[in-house]
């Protein structure tokens, strides 16, 4: 999962991208508004962590504008600014959610989770495709009813495949959801991860659709 964080300050930032690649989150960091709303316009991002208070563009205005262009990415607004005409007129910007700092890394963790379960309609933290099992919650997978040890990425990649289970995947949403804007990610790297995933559970669980992309089916064996 891609996540752009917009956060002018330092250390903060330092820390809530740590916390968040911990969590198996490929992170692109923004510190100014410009940039951010050029990042949010092209909608890269499976979801945006969004600073009110920054450089060249405030926040806010950021938000506003983004949605006048239809930009329907999932934020969650992050600031300082506890006053409830604050967090009002940032929910009525287009935030979906709103964290007031200084928060706890597991209270972000939830509320990326919550986010993204309604944003792909689902309402527990638990997916089940077939024999597959993954518990968003605790980061653990199950094939055929035994525990699987993934890594970080390789848990982050069957994710995104299972929430689109029967439903072909292409290969650029993937490598953007899993590596970001990071340019020096190799261009075999995607391949090395499906085929780890298909060393753990079989080759069959994920369907290769050349020149296309990925997909899990319905009921995988």
């Amino acid at each position: 999962m891609h996540i752009i964080l917009v956060e002018d300050d330092l250390q903060l930032g330092t820390a809530i991208k740590h916390a968040l690649e911990q969590l198996s989150y490929a992170v692109t960091w923004l510190r100014d508004g410009r940039e951010a709303l050029l990042a949010l316009r092209d909608q890269t991002a499976d979801l945006v962590l969004l600073d009110l208070g920054l450089p060249g563009k405030d926040g806010l205005e950021v938000l506003a504008e983004a949605r006048r262009a239809h930009v329907n990415t999932p934020v969650i607004v992050m600031t300082a600014r506890d006053a409830l005409e604050a967090r009002v007129r940032g929910l009525d910007a287009g935030a979906d959610d709103y964290l007031v700092k200084p928060f706890h890394v597991d209270e972000l963790g939830a509320r990326i989770r919550s986010l993204t379960r309604r944003a792909q309609g689902l309402a527990a933290n638990r997916i089940d495709v077939g024999v597959i099992s993954l518990d968003i919650g605790t980061s653990e997978a199950e094939y055929r009813g035994k525990r699987v040890e993934l890594t970080r990425r390789e848990f982050s990649l069957l994710r995104i495949l299972m929430e689109r289970a029967g439903r072909i995947v292409r290969r650029e949403h993937l490598e953007n959801s899993l590596y970001g804007l990071d340019n020096s990610v190799g261009s075999s790297a995607l391949e090395v991860q499906i085929h780890a995933l298909r060393r753990k559970l079989s080759f069959d669980a994920i369907r290769t659709i050349r020149g296309v992309g990925y997909m899990i089916p319905r009921d995988p064996t």
